[in-house]
């Protein structure tokens, strides 16, 4: 079977982008990578509306890619932290892709909003595809890609 002959129904992309896909989600997500962890630092920094960051945080929630964590400030009442879990961790590499492809084509003039560098040598970093067996970087011309197991027939 060929790649056009498969339905896309099932396809991983397309279920990653119906959790994560909107404008906010990402956004929401690159802040709490950053340690943004409070609603209110959310909605000062993004300039979202309540009722829009209220949704996004909700439905990252439920979906498992946020969890919350109580706290309360003296003489207020107790409120939510929110923290990636591991499974939201594991869309960093996605946030990190995005940046690269962002700051490689649509750079600001005055230079990466963020600078990205290994904490122990201070090199920059940078998302690669690799081979799982000899960790060797990839370019698409390296890669064979072909219907698997989980595919299915147009109908």
């Amino acid at each position: 079977m060929e790649w056009l002959e498969a339905s896309t129904e099932n396809c991983p992309v397309q279920r990653t982008l119906d959790v994560v896909g909107e404008k906010w989600m990402l956004l929401i997500l690159r802040d709490t990578a950053n340690g943004v962890r409070r609603f209110d630092d959310f909605r000062r920094h993004m300039g979202l509306s309540e009722a829009v960051l209220s949704d996004r945080l909700r439905k990252l929630t439920a979906v498992g890619i946020l969890r919350t964590v109580p706290y309360q400030e003296q003489g207020s009442r107790v409120r939510n932290e929110y923290r990636l879990t591991r499974k939201g961790w594991d869309l960093w590499p996605v946030l990190v892709a995005l940046r690269q492809w962002g700051e490689s084509y649509a750079p600001d003039p005055e230079g990466p909003v963020l600078d990205m560098r290994h904490a122990d040598c201070g090199a920059e970093v940078r998302v690669v595809v690799e081979c799982v067996q000899d960790h060797t970087a990839l370019a698409p011309k390296d890669v064979h890609a072909q219907p698997g197991p989980g595919a299915r027939r147009r109908a």
